[in-house]
């Protein structure tokens, strides 16, 4: 297992997961949980994004292709769903509906749901992660040691993700209430560029594909 290997894959996973622009993101996501409950979150969320990222590396080309899934087209519905959880951070509609579930017992089910989506995916184990995995897996040869390695790698991506959450966790405590709405509305309109790019970009390569 070559050491280079290794290397090249931690800094592209890093790259493309991204952590300090994630860390913003989980303040607004999170607004109104309580501290146990966006640890709880970002715990979830990194366990989940490397399963589906080591999911991918072992069998990701297999599996979208029996289910005639491109990459194009990933990007393009991650884009769509992104814009829809902007929509919601710009006009505190989630913030709302949280508040009314506080007491409730499907506030659990609520930090589950905002652990999976959209933390874990598409933000963590998104369409570029998910295409850089596949094709670090592919240099791999089928070496079972050399992804063996790449899953360590994969985990060790993550577990940065994770203390990036824990250290926003901490910002939005030093924010206060007022800092967390306007940091809310500003991380809103920042996702919905976002989304917008996931599906220009998603767009772009399948128009690529179809002239090539």
């Amino acid at each position: 297992m070559a050491l280079d290997f290794l290397k090249t894959a931690l800094v592209t996973l890093l790259v493309t997961l991204d952590p300090p622009g994630l860390a913003p993101l989980f303040i607004g996501l999170t607004l109104g949980m309580t501290r146990a409950a966006k640890r709880e979150v970002a715990l979830r969320a990194s366990v989940i994004a490397f399963v589906i990222l080591a999911a991918f590396a072992l069998g990701g080309r297999f599996v979208l292709g029996a289910l005639g899934v491109t990459i194009p087209a990933f990007r393009i519905a991650g884009g769509l769903l992104l814009f829809y959880i902007a929509f919601d951070m710009v006009f505190a509609l989630k913030a709302e509906r949280r508040a009314e579930i506080v007491t409730d017992a499907m506030a659990i089910d609520h930090i589950r749901n905002v652990a999976a989506f959209p933390l874990a995916i598409p933000l963590m184990a998104g369409p570029g992660s998910i295409t850089a995995t596949m094709l670090l897996a592919d240099r791999a040869n089928g070496d079972w040691l050399t992804l063996a390695g790449l899953l360590a790698i994969i985990a060790a991506a993550m577990a940065v993700g994770y203390l990036a959450f824990l250290a926003a966790e901490r910002l939005s405590g030093l924010l206060g209430t007022t800092g967390n709405i306007v940091a809310t509305r500003m991380l809103g309109v920042v996702l919905a560029a976002l989304a917008v790019q996931f599906a220009i970009d998603g767009a772009a390569q399948a128009w690529r594909s179809g002239l090539s």
